[in-house]
């Protein structure tokens, strides 16, 4: 009786166990990216603008187009987010990575079209340079919902909408983080995002305005190209040009993680000799602000899946769609960031 009670027991915890597990690994995925209450006005684009047939998006053949390879927890996040839609969806989806390489991802989105992708969910490289890829789309019409960097093609004439963050905003809200940590003064370095995309630009533009008066001084800028190894080695050198540094401003938190890792190495406590700010929300710098060596993190959601299939169901219904669909990003400082760690991603 008490062998059979014994495994009764055992066989409970194991259940207990692995619905606690389903649980945590449900909620590790954090909310999905939601589009803001305001959104900008101007002409919207609808099916019978474009003259495009309705293709309904359960059962469609969908194809992602990523920009580059799934070695940053932005990418990661952003390439589950739309799979696990669309398996939700029924959705047959046909997925590229065009490994950072343009004319790869021109070559990618046109295979996609030729296997017979219907809809096109494409996250660009650069904001330039996708315009005949965007042509071949349009010979097909094939709707084509940008998300995360914006192109400069036109609007619901080269693609349907973009959906992604206010990037000038994050630079703003960035710039608050720093003041409010710093007391307005200092020296700051700016690890820049990768050349020839909007985000970058964006972000470094919102971060200067928004310090523009305080006594925050920037003394450097040099681009780690969104890569950790590379924020690493741009910190180790302005380290060495500026050791009185007292600020980094990282345009993603890859490049923070890595200047991190650059400032103990030189003897340096981030969060606390050293403040740092950057942008995206990633599970590995939420965690350095709970710990104390970061200063605060503005979030930039990559989970786009629901927001773009749904903008595609509604296309599909001859809704008109907002040529920009911004979405409402989070953030995290030393006062929350233990308690949202979850999340993070």
């Amino acid at each position: 009786m008490s062998r059979i009670l014994l495994i009764a027991v055992a066989a409970l915890l194991v259940t207990g166990c692995t619905s606690r597990e389903s649980q945590q690994t449900a909620a590790s995925g954090g909310p999905a990216a939601s589009a803001a209450q305001q959104q900008s006005a101007g002409p919207g684009c609808a099916r019978s603008k474009v003259g495009y047939p309705q293709v309904d998006v359960k059962g469609a053949t969908v194809g992602f187009s990523q920009s580059e390879k799934e070695a940053n927890p932005f990418r990661i996040a952003e390439t589950q987010s739309i799979k696990d839609e669309a398996a939700k969806k029924g959705v047959n989806l046909l997925v590229t990575n065009a490994q950072s390489d343009l004319n790869k991802q021109i070559s990618d989105i046109k295979s996609l079209l030729d296997r017979g992708a219907k809809l096109l969910i494409v996250a660009p490289l650069n904001s330039d340079g996708l315009q005949p890829a965007f042509d071949a789309a349009k010979a097909k019409q094939v709707p084509v919902i940008t998300i995360d960097r914006k192109v400069t093609s036109q609007p619901c004439t080269d693609y349907l909408t973009f959906i992604g963050s206010d990037f000038v905003e994050q630079g703003k809200r960035a710039a608050q983080q720093m003041i409010k940590a710093t007391g307005g003064s200092g020296k700051v370095a700016i690890l820049l995002g990768s050349s020839g995309n909007n985000v970058t630009v964006d972000r470094t533009k919102g971060f200067k305005d928004g310090i523009a008066g305080s006594g925050l001084q920037v003394v450097a800028e040099q681009t780690g190209e969104f890569d950790r190894s590379k924020g690493q080695a741009v910190m180790e050198q302005l380290i060495q040009s500026n050791p009185d540094i007292t600020a980094v401003y990282a345009e993603n938190d890859e490049m923070g993680v890595g200047a991190v890792t650059a400032l103990k190495a030189a003897g340096k406590s981030p969060g606390k000799d050293v403040k740092i700010v950057s942008v995206d929300g990633t599970r590995n710098a939420v965690q350095l602000v709970a710990d104390g060596s970061y200063t605060a993190v503005i979030e930039s959601n990559p989970r786009f899946g629901p927001l773009a299939f749904e903008t595609l169901e509604k296309f599909a219904k001859g809704d008109e769609i907002p040529q920009n669909i911004v979405i409402s990003d989070d953030e995290y400082d030393t006062a929350n960031a233990a308690q949202k760690l979850g999340n993070a991603y």
